[in-house]
């Protein structure tokens, strides 16, 4: 699996920590930044890895910032994004098997190592379960169009 990772200046130090966790586990880990802890505008970011799960079909986004609502907040504005915040790995497993999930999200000030790992772990390790969650998936693919006034 591919994975676009990117993260503000408040998520950079478990930006890097996740990025180590995919790739001991085998998958590609295309870095967007930033790589420094300088201050920047997390939507920028969220702009980024969006953009490139979008064009690269089969992949998926992972956003970190201090708590993990901006970044959700910013992806969750592009059509096609699926971003779910996640403080625990059942919430990431019911992301991915009722949500199908596309992009999650992370907050480096509310989560530890250890638990950014358990949820790491079950985002990855669940698959959609299509079935009754397809319509309802579908139905928030097609909200985006309907919401404008």
């Amino acid at each position: 699996m591919k994975y676009f990772i990117a993260a503000d200046h408040a998520g950079i130090n478990i930006k890097a920590f996740v990025k180590e966790l995919f790739e001991k586990r085998g998958h590609e880990v295309v870095d967007l930044g930033p790589f420094s802890k300088d201050r920047v505008d997390y939507p920028d970011f969220a702009a980024k890895v969006c953009k490139e799960v979008l064009a690269n079909k089969g992949t998926k986004g992972i956003l970190i910032c201090g708590t993990g609502l901006g970044m959700s907040m910013a992806a969750n504005k592009f059509d096609g994004i699926r971003a779910a915040l996640c403080h625990n790995e059942y919430a990431a497993r019911m992301a991915r098997e009722h949500n199908d999930a596309n992009v999650l999200c992370m907050g480096e000030r509310v989560s530890g190592e250890g638990m950014i790992e358990s949820i790491v772990d079950a985002w990855n390790n669940a698959s959609f379960e299509g079935g009754r969650h397809e319509g309802r998936v579908e139905k928030i693919n097609n909200l985006f169009g309907s919401c404008r006034v």
